[in-house]
């Protein structure tokens, strides 16, 4: 889904060393007192974003349930911390949150500074266009205004394709550019784009698999909490195993797409 920027990788890498610095009794990272923190950007619908009644707190989509399962089935009770998709890392690190789940992309960049879990989730990136637009494949953005939003991998995608483009916040804030005319095409995740143009009328996807390659989502714990990270594995392969994660990524697309 979303690529961290140099700039945040570059702030990134000096709030780990300070966190070097810290008491060496603080095992930041490690759940503790029976909560499960996670940390999110709940702007990524149909996997987080906020709601009258959330599954937890004002928290839902696919990854909220997902933590809330997680957390259950390790005897804790799941937290949320919102924050600027680009603080993730960071707030990880500095012990703030005992993991990340946000849609999050596994790039060899990230694997520098975190760990892993088990992917969960595979996606690609699609165009969202006007329905009577020229736009048919990623090179016909050429010679067109292009939204992105800031820090996710359609960003990295548009740059890597040399094209120039407007980063937003929020996929809400760059959807609303082309519905009202100030751009031809957003650039972003399947599923949330399945989501916007649900809720948009006059929207359609545009598709180009040679163009953007599939990627992984999945949770980031602090490099070398193994203990946190096998409890996250073990509960996510059975998850995986059973279907679970299956059913609940197509209750909440079918959801945004009503």
């Amino acid at each position: 889904m979303k690529k961290v920027t140099k700039a945040a990788a570059l702030v990134l890498a000096m709030a780990m060393m300070m966190s070097m610095l810290v008491a060496c009794g603080n095992d930041a990272g490690a759940a503790t007192g029976g909560t499960l923190t996670f940390g999110t950007n709940a702007e990524f619908p149909p996997f987080e974003f906020v709601a009258s009644n959330g599954v937890i707190d004002q928290y839902d989509g696919i990854d909220m349930a997902i933590a809330k399962q997680i957390a259950e089935e390790n005897g804790m009770t799941a937290a949320i911390e919102n924050m600027e998709f680009d603080s993730l890392l960071i707030a990880l690190s500095n012990g703030q949150i005992d993991a990340v789940i946000a849609g999050m992309t596994v790039t060899e960049e990230r694997l520098e500074a975190v760990d892993f879990s088990t992917p969960y989730y595979t996606a690609t990136q699609v165009m969202i266009v006007k329905e009577d637009s020229d736009i048919a494949s990623a090179a016909d953005m050429a010679d067109k205004k292009i939204c992105v939003i800031q820090g996710y991998t359609g960003e990295t995608c548009v740059q890597e394709m040399g094209y120039s483009y407007e980063a937003f916040k929020k996929g809400t804030e760059a959807v609303l550019e082309l519905v009202n005319g100030k751009c031809d095409v957003v650039v972003i995740d399947s599923a949330t784009a399945q989501k916007y143009v649900g809720d948009n009328e006059g929207l359609k996807i545009v598709e180009d698999a040679s163009a953007f390659e599939s990627e992984e989502y999945a949770i980031a714990v602090k490099k070398g909490n193994t203990e946190l990270l096998d409890k996250i594995n073990k509960a996510i392969e059975a998850k995986l195993a059973d279907g679970t994660i299956s059913e609940l990524s197509a209750k909440y697309i079918d959801e945004s797409g009503e």
